[in-house]
């Protein structure tokens, strides 16, 4: 067990400074060249980093606590849940308002909708995280605590089922994440075949059009990346039946694998792919390789 846990410690943490590293240079870039900060698209890029900063900053500190069977009162236990629940539940709406974001772009560059401007963006964003953590607060007002359990003085093991123990919050849960990625998908869909039509139709300016069709279908990626978190009760009975793994084995491979590298990769893919950021970065010419048709 002890062997696990360094391991763990070994492998999340230093990964976790590396994305922060990452993060770190490209808001450092946003904050220091104004023509970012005047495209509503580059501010929207740039909450979701920080958003998806704070889901990783909160799900390292959850998994490493568990590893390390760190208990405490569930009144401590709940914030922390509830932050890396709200910025999980975040991210894909961010991916829908990016999503949206270069389809008014395409269909409507004069005329653009004031909460679309890069000084009324802000509305979007609030909007966002209104939405993401009124959800959580009535998933957790849902949820019951066990006979015996204090929230002030016992101590427990932060995880996600000690405040989801009814079987309605579960369903709920389940429907809900459900919906939001449903919802999302659909945007996604849509924005990406009106680009499409759009992209067939016009005779000038296709290039600019073509980009940002192929923006959309990346953040249809980025959203499969996400999804792939609700494969984690999949493969652990999976890994458990076939394999033999020890618990504590499957609980790191699931987070590392859906968990922790999806987001990693989402945000870094992203700026890799874009011209400007790749040439502030200095690796144009690396990146071009991969990304030219785009």
């Amino acid at each position: 067990m002890y062997i696990v846990i360094q391991f763990s410690v070994c492998v999340v943490i230093p990964f976790f400074c590396i994305f922060l590293y990452c993060i770190v240079v490209m808001l450092h870039t946003f904050a220091s060249h104004r023509h970012f900060l005047d495209n509503s698209r580059y501010i929207l890029f740039a909450y979701m980093l920080i958003n998806d900063t704070l889901q990783l900053l909160s799900s390292v500190l959850l998994f490493l606590f568990v590893m390390g069977n760190v208990k405490f009162a569930i009144v401590y236990c709940a914030p922390l849940l509830f932050f890396s629940t709200s910025t999980f539940q975040n991210t894909p709406l961010i991916l829908a308002a990016m999503s949206l974001e270069r389809y008014v772009a395409i269909f409507y560059p004069l005329q653009r909708p004031a909460a679309w401007r890069a000084d009324r963006i802000w509305v979007i964003i609030l909007s966002l995280w209104l939405v993401s953590c009124i959800l959580p607060i009535v998933d957790f007002s849902l949820g019951e605590t066990k006979p015996g359990v204090n929230v002030f003085s016992t101590p427990v093991l932060c995880k996600t089922m000690v405040l989801n123990s009814s079987p309605v919050q579960t369903l709920f849960k389940v429907s809900l994440n459900g919906l939001f990625f449903t919802v999302v998908a659909a945007i996604i869909m849509f924005t990406y075949m009106r680009i499409l039509l759009e992209t067939r139709k016009m005779r000038q300016d296709r290039a600019s059009v073509g980009k940002a069709m192929h923006t959309v279908l990346l953040h249809g990626f980025q959203l499969l990346l996400c999804m792939s978190a609700f494969t984690h009760p999949v493969t652990e009975s999976h890994i458990s039946m076939q394999a033999g793994w020890l618990q504590e084995h499957i609980s790191f491979f699931n987070y590392f694998c859906f968990i922790l590298l999806p987001r990693f990769l989402s945000p870094l893919i992203y700026g890799l792919r874009d011209e400007s950021l790749r040439g502030l970065f200095g690796i144009e010419k690396i990146a071009s390789k991969y990304f030219e048709k785009s």
